[in-house]
């Protein structure tokens, strides 16, 4: 994620969070994805013409687990 700080934030409007089929609205990309960090569920944000999926907070998978330790398996995956 360290990528998306080189954007250019003067140039974003309203930056989205879809979550359930709801939109949440943003100012700032970093209000986004500290709500999507809190929330721990999968979001997708949406901005300046960019997409971002994903599990916020969610490091990657080690040893058939999420680093908070919920169990990854292929049926969460296909899920969302």
């Amino acid at each position: 994620m360290s990528s998306l700080n080189n954007i250019n934030i003067n140039k974003l409007t309203v930056i989205t969070v879809e979550h359930h089929s709801k939109i949440y609205e943003f100012q700032t990309l970093d209000e986004a994805m500290e709500w999507a960090k809190q929330l721990g569920e999968f979001v997708t944000i949406k901005f300046n013409d960019l997409e971002i999926a994903g599990k916020f907070g969610v490091d990657g998978i080690s040893g058939g687990k999420f680093s908070n330790g919920e169990l990854y398996t292929w049926k969460k995956r296909r899920r969302h």
